[in-house]
């Protein structure tokens, strides 16, 4: 059994997922978490007795071995690291939702301190792909933005939402670290991932080796080779205080350990100084245990006696269901086959042995009582019956899984599921079918797996019965038509595969959601024109047109009017809020000074014994809190629809980069975000519309 090998218990409360080690002198390792009241705490147990006293960090009262950082700001994520190499050791990385602070902590001094409008959610520390210095880097409200050792701003991109996690991954194999949202990278092209929802995974690349979901929310996760085979496990800490450590591979558990209360961080480092690497667990309520790697004597054997006991059982309920299902096999083995035991042979599950399980998605465009949606029709290819279908696919259904189960007199070989998939993503249908006859009570268990097209919900319609939409993307690619006209047929539900005559060729389709129109044109010379009113489906159908035509570098020109004009007011509105917080600001200010010069005077007055002047010092005194007050709530909403409206610009930005593909899409990125720091909106309009600010 695996047990702690130290265990400490400290008087600060944890905040959920911002516990970092470093070694902030370059040799000693120190454990840093936020706590209560905009602070961070230090833990360093090897400089005991040595006083700490600055403006940001002081002693604590109750322990000498832990420092005080005060924020003063609600803390929103928090890291440790290298960030400049020629200091030669760590520093600590604290973000709120307006700054980022890079704190040396061995020379108790700010490295920069810089505001980030976006916020800060998310923070990761090291090298990204061809940027030479490590960064700092952030993820906010639709945005990335990376800072040097001098808080130099040397990366921004935007993305489709808030970052929430990030971790940095050598993703397509190259030697260069991306940027994924992401919680934990366990080795090469592999990550662990946790969702909100209790999921908790891994992914090699885009291949999912597997996942779990827990009704308790992961609150951690890291990669620890916990058990001495070369391999890093995935260790997660829930919110129940429960530790476990899972294979990479398969997700099979292989150690776990229960705490008091939530979880707070998982870190790792050598923090008894022995030379030995520790998994250091941390939870809310300040107990921090540190493991050991099991040895070879312990290998296969890190759980206790009570988790193996629940193993066996769990193994011993598997062999029964095995020795029933052996059982039922063995007893239809010896039926004898006649006419006279058909009956009796439905009952025991016997199917002809030629009984497949049929397939088939089509658009069906709705009725009075139900809206449009893709229907998938399951069958069998003879008299036999469909009792119950299962379907698990991602993203479609509530839960993950739906399952149809008809009513004994609607029995029938064919069973219909309405689909109406909310985003176009491909997505894998996972169906298990139980197949019998009407009296049977044993059924025949078929499985399979079909692909949902990424535009199924999308229908075949006529060029000329409805108007083309004025919005549109014109690009032109150097491939063959019937190379584009095999994705049409592979990402499309199509009556039946469209076939390429000759140029000019034109499809048109109707959204399912929305009845928005979508016409797709092929002209001579291998231009390529697509009309819709919708900027994320087109930036959808590039890049999926890219990606199976294997296009590295696409340019486009696009224009959609309607968007670009609710784009702009959306800019204006942000300068409004700008000029709205300076004001506030420097009432506030000019409000703090009377405040100053009202307390002075109202104390003067007491100290002279004049209570009249005192109290009415005091009176002016109150309606000027009271104006703060209100100009606070006023600044906190003005700041709120800020946000907001940061975060559509951002978006924006985001959409006008999907609809390139490689470079154009980063040289669009940067030259957005460009004109917008010149405040320069017709530039920015025409990088989106030709991908470029030049004439």
């Amino acid at each position: 059994m695996l047990v702690p090998v130290f265990t400490l218990k400290l008087n600060h409360k944890i905040l959920p997922r911002m516990v970092a080690l470093g070694r902030y002198d370059g040799t000693h390792p120190c454990l840093a978490a936020a706590t209560q009241a905009g602070k961070v705490f230090i833990h360093n147990p090897h400089a005991r007795g040595q006083r700490v006293n600055t403006n940001r960090m002081v002693q604590s009262n109750q322990d000498s071995d832990i420092s005080l950082l005060n924020i003063n700001q609600g803390i929103t994520c928090l890291t440790s690291g290298v960030l400049n190499p020629q200091l030669g050791y760590d520093c600590l990385l604290v973000g709120t939702q307006t700054n980022l602070l890079a704190y040396d902590v061995y020379n108790n001094s700010d490295l920069f301190y810089r505001e980030v409008s976006d916020g800060a959610n998310a923070i990761v520390l090291g090298k990204l792909g061809d940027i030479s210095p490590p960064l700092a880097i952030i993820g906010g409200n639709c945005s990335l933005q990376g800072f040097d050792c001098e808080g130099n701003d040397c990366f921004w991109t935007v993305t489709g939402d808030n970052v929430r996690s990030l971790a940095l991954c050598d993703f397509d194999d190259d030697g260069k670290t991306e940027t994924i949202t992401a919680l934990s990278p366990m080795y090469g092209s592999r990550f662990g991932y946790a969702l909100a929802n209790g999921t908790v995974g891994v992914y090699n690349k885009a291949a999912r080796y597997w996942r779990i979901k827990s009704k308790n929310q992961a609150m951690s996760i890291h990669a620890f080779d916990l058990n001495s085979d070369g391999v890093c496990e995935l260790i997660t800490g829930w919110s129940n205080g429960k530790v476990d450590a899972r294979s990479d591979r398969t997700g099979e558990v292989i150690f776990k350990d229960n705490f008091a209360s939530s979880i707070a961080g998982l870190v790792e480092g050598d923090y008894r100084m022995d030379g030995s690497t520790q998994l250091i667990c941390c939870s809310i309520d300040g107990e921090v245990r540190g493991y050991l790697p099991g040895g070879e004597e312990m290998k296969g054997n890190l759980m206790d006696t009570s988790a193996e006991q629940d193993l066996i059982r769990e193994l011993s309920q598997k062999k029964q269901n095995l020795l029933l299902e052996l059982k039922n096999y063995e007893e239809n083995a010896k039926a004898e086959l006649t006419t006279q035991l058909k009956e009796a042979d439905g009952q025991r599950g016997l199917i002809p042995a030629n009984t497949q399980l049929q397939t088939a998605l089509s658009v069906n465009l709705g009725s009075d009582s139900q809206s449009a949606h893709v229907e998938l029709c399951i069958s069998t290819t003879n008299d036999t019956i469909i009792r119950a279908v299962l379907i698990f696919a991602e993203g479609i259904f509530e839960g993950e899984s739906h399952v149809v189960h008809p009513s004994l007199q609607n029995l029938s070989g064919c069973v219909r599921v309405p689909l109406t998939p909310p985003k176009d993503v491909p997505v894998d249908l996972h169906i298990k079918a139980f197949v019998g006859y009407r009296n049977s009570t044993q059924f025949h268990v078929f499985e399979l797996t079909r692909q949902l097209p990424r535009f199924s919900m999308y229908a075949l319609s006529s060029p000329d019965s409805a108007t083309e939409p004025l919005s549109f993307v014109n690009c032109t690619m150097n491939e063959r038509p019937q190379r584009i006209i095999m994705w049409l047929n592979q990402s499309f539900l199509l009556p039946e595969d469209a076939e390429f005559q000759s140029a000019p060729f034109q499809v048109c389709f109707t959204s399912l959601r929305n009845a928005g129109q979508l016409c797709i044109k092929i002209k001579p010379g291998g231009e390529i024109s697509i009309n819709t009113d919708d900027i994320d489906l087109a930036g959808d159908i590039i890049q999926s047109m890219a990606s199976f035509l294997a296009i590295e570098d696409l340019q486009v020109e696009a224009d959609f009017p309607a968007y670009f004009e609710e784009l702009r007011k959306i800019l204006v509105k942000v300068d409004e809020h700008h000029a709205v917080n300076q004001k506030l600001t420097a009432d506030m200010a000019e409000h703090s000074n009377l405040i100053r010069s009202m307390l002075v005077q109202a104390e003067d007055a007491r100290l002279l014994g004049d209570m009249k002047n005192m109290k009415a010092r005091y009176s002016e005194l109150y309606d000027l809190n009271r104006d703060l007050i209100n100009q606070y709530k006023i600044r906190c909403n003005n700041h709120t629809e800020l946000l907001n409206n940061l975060k559509a610009v951002n978006q924006a930005i985001q959409r006008a980069g999907q609809l390139r593909v490689g470079k154009p899409k980063t040289q669009v990125i940067s030259a957005c975000r460009d004109a917008i720091r010149s405040n320069n909106f017709n530039t920015l309009f025409r990088i989106m519309r030709v991908g470029t600010a030049s004439s």
